[in-house]
């Protein structure tokens, strides 16, 4: 009877230790989130990396950074493709003005602020991804028809992603 009660006291002992961890993360990602101006895309972004777990408020802007990475390279490649297939000069030209924008965030933007993170100087971080976010807009304004162009909701997502790391790099201010 006393192993038992001793074996019900450890799992419980083990079971709550785990709880303000998790609890704290959860937490944290909320209360950041709550400072941008996507909060539901801002918790799932960042619930889903598993870094997150562990993560301060620099550790969420890192994620938040290879997030709108992540997102941006999908969407160049998408750019690509439509390029390959695209006739009309007028498309051509946007998409090819798209990939210029995507290859400014991929190859710059996302790598200056994720620098910027990790060396603690997050004013650039805020600019790199503001320019990031600039750059997605400018990408679906270079469309004859912006708000139905091929791409829109990858641009909208890159856009509010960069939003998302720009509200979270500020708070590193």
């Amino acid at each position: 009877m006393a192993n038992m009660i001793r074996l019900v006291i450890l799992q419980a002992v083990i079971s709550f230790s785990f709880l303000p961890g998790s609890y704290s993360a959860s937490n944290l990602i909320e209360t950041t989130c709550k400072q941008t101006p996507f909060f539901d895309l801002c918790v799932s972004s960042l619930q889903s990396d598993p870094r997150s777990s562990s993560a301060d408020v620099a550790g969420l802007a890192h994620i938040a950074a290879d997030n709108v990475n992540v997102k941006a390279t999908a969407t160049l490649q998408q750019i690509k493709g439509l390029l390959e297939g695209a006739t009309d000069p007028e498309l051509q030209k946007a998409l090819q003005g798209c990939v210029d924008k995507y290859n400014a965030i991929i190859q710059a933007d996302i790598p200056v602020a994720i620098e910027a993170i990790v060396k603690g100087n997050p004013k650039f971080a805020v600019s790199s991804a503001t320019d990031a976010a600039n750059e997605a807009q400018s990408c679906e304004k270079g469309f004859a028809n912006p708000p139905s162009s091929p791409i829109s909701d990858s641009n909208k997502d890159v856009n509010q992603l960069s939003l998302v790391l720009q509200s979270i790099a500020s708070l590193l201010l």
